[in-house]
């Protein structure tokens, strides 16, 4: 009988725990987390992905226009750094050809059409406030977000921002014309040469300047808290990324250069950490 009874608890505590397993996991694995999903809003469709708990970070990779959520692992790997603190949001931009979202060219409004997107998933996502970390064309698109929506992103990092040359305003261009726009025509056949011509001259030729999507007058008023951590490459221009920090109000920068040698991005990352901690709502 003692052995019977032995093995019906043995047998209750393990079916106890298999019950119980599901939820256990639910509650660790934080909101989201898992495989991407997608958010629709009219003829846009948003590949996005949550992992992690905490404040929401939204989370904008690099690549120019082709910028996916696989590239939050350059120079650093993003999500892995901070899901431990922070509900990190990603997503693939519309036009990224290595990436699953989709959506029209907005000849007229370019700029304004990813930060539409961007502003969407935080409302599909029923997030009012939140931070925001971006690389590279992440750089302008934040700018854009703080310009739109400054109410609601609480800091922002700006990481190896691109900005546009004096010596070169026809970088972005000519890079984009020979190389993003006969991808993106691969995988879209309903795009055309002359529609991708105009779509790249309105992001890049019709306000050569700056940061692209604001003013100098904009950032000398902007209040939210900004980290700036300048690059020093052709499209990541040392002196567009320091003459922001230079004008902002709230601005930090950070050391330079902090990418080379590799042994330095740790210490980035901790004054990442330590800024976003910083202004982080209780």
């Amino acid at each position: 009988m003692d052995e019977i009874r032995r093995n019906l608890l043995k047998a209750g505590a393990v079916a106890t725990a298999m019950a119980a397993a599901p939820r256990m996991l639910a509650q660790s694995a934080g909101p989201g987390e898992g495989a991407p999903t997608f958010f629709e809003k009219g003829p846009v469709r948003i590949r996005y992905q949550e992992v992690g708990a905490g404040f929401p970070l939204l989370l904008i990779a690099g690549g120019g226009l082709n910028s996916t959520m696989a590239g939050l692992t350059n120079p650093f790997n993003a999500i892995e750094e901070f899901k431990g603190e922070y509900r990190c949001i990603a997503s693939d931009l519309r036009t990224a050809y290595a990436g699953q979202s989709t959506g029209p060219l907005e000849i007229d409004r370019p700029w304004d059409a990813f930060t539409d997107d961007h502003i969407g998933l935080m409302d599909h996502l029923r997030i009012d406030k939140f931070m925001v970390m971006g690389f590279c064309i992440g750089g302008p698109l934040i700018w854009n977000l703080l310009k739109r929506a400054p109410h609601r992103v609480v800091a922002a990092v700006v990481a190896q921002p691109s900005g546009s040359r004096p010596e070169n305003r026809d970088l972005f261009y000519q890079t984009n014309t020979a190389g993003w726009g006969p991808e993106i025509r691969k995988r879209r056949p309903d795009l055309t040469a002359d529609l991708v011509d105009r779509f790249l001259t309105k992001m890049y030729r019709n306000n050569p300047d700056f940061v692209f999507t604001v003013t100098r007058d904009f950032v000398r008023s902007c209040q939210t808290p900004v980290l700036i951590l300048p690059d020093d490459i052709p499209a990541h221009p040392y002196a567009v990324a320091m003459e922001s920090a230079m004008l902002a109000p709230k601005a930090e920068a950070s050391l330079f250069p902090w990418k080379e040698p590799k042994e330095r991005i740790p210490l980035a990352v901790r004054q990442m950490r330590s800024f976003l901690r910083a202004h982080r709502p209780a």
